[in-house]
């Protein structure tokens, strides 16, 4: 892991913003892994800026977000459909069918999650996989527990994570209690991630993600046995390192 210490939001998006927009220039067609929730907002408004200034090109980028909530109407403000449009795919020149989000209400889950880790193969796998962490250590959805999650899959999201997630809604029971989302193994095999997290309340999971014992109680410490991994800080995420 390469572990980078900003002093602030706007330079964590530079920081993240450069490092996919060189991954843009280096193979303009490459397959990107995107990330929702707050977390990788800068680096979206950055990357807003860059192609504003005629620095990067989406025209031939494809994507992959890692989750949706199980159930949700893609026109729901908090839904990664709108989420992704509102945030980033509306303010540059993507391709929407380049863009692929797991749908939240298939006929058949099983089925719908398989198709998801397929697309990703056909796609020629992830150069580039964007992450957030949660303060229980979950990346996408995969929560702690007793096992790495392969692949896609319906996923049970813990009391944690669904109090960390209410203020995006009216309350705490308008959260969406299960997502679709790509699992360890799916994330793993991304030939590069970046891993940005930021606040106090992160500083625990990112000790343990970068330090601790590789476990599936924190789901993000796995990243420890990926080859590439640039994992991007503010202070007070890194205050325990």
């Amino acid at each position: 892991m390469q572990i980078h210490i900003y002093d602030s939001l706007g330079q964590i998006g530079v920081a993240a913003g450069l490092r996919v927009a060189a991954m843009v220039a280096e193979k303009p067609d490459c397959v990107l892994g995107l990330a929702t929730g707050s977390t990788p907002l800068p680096l979206y408004n950055e990357l807003v800026r860059l192609y504003n200034d005629g620095i990067v090109d989406f025209g031939r980028v494809r994507t992959f977000n890692l989750d949706e909530y199980a159930g949700i109407d893609i026109s729901h403000e908090q839904s990664y459909h709108r989420f992704m449009a509102d945030n980033l795919f509306s303010k540059i020149n993507i391709n929407p069918a380049n863009t692929r989000i797991p749908n939240p209400s298939p006929q058949d889950i099983a089925a719908e999650c398989a198709e998801y880790d397929a697309a990703i193969e056909s796609a020629g796998g992830i150069d580039l996989q964007i992450l957030g962490i949660g303060g229980n250590g979950h990346i996408a959805f995969n929560e702690p527990g007793s096992v790495f999650p392969r692949s896609t899959h319906l996923a049970d999201l813990t009391e944690d994570t669904i109090e960390a997630n209410k203020r995006f809604f009216a309350s705490a029971d308008d959260v969406p209690k299960k997502a679709l989302t790509m699992g360890i193994g799916s994330i793993m095999k991304a030939r590069s991630i970046i891993i940005i997290a930021t606040g106090r309340s992160k500083a625990k999971a990112v000790k343990q993600m970068t330090s601790g014992d590789v476990t599936p109680l924190c789901p993000a410490s796995v990243l420890q046995f990926h080859p590439c991994v640039t994992v991007i800080l503010d202070r007070e995420a890194a205050e325990l390192l």
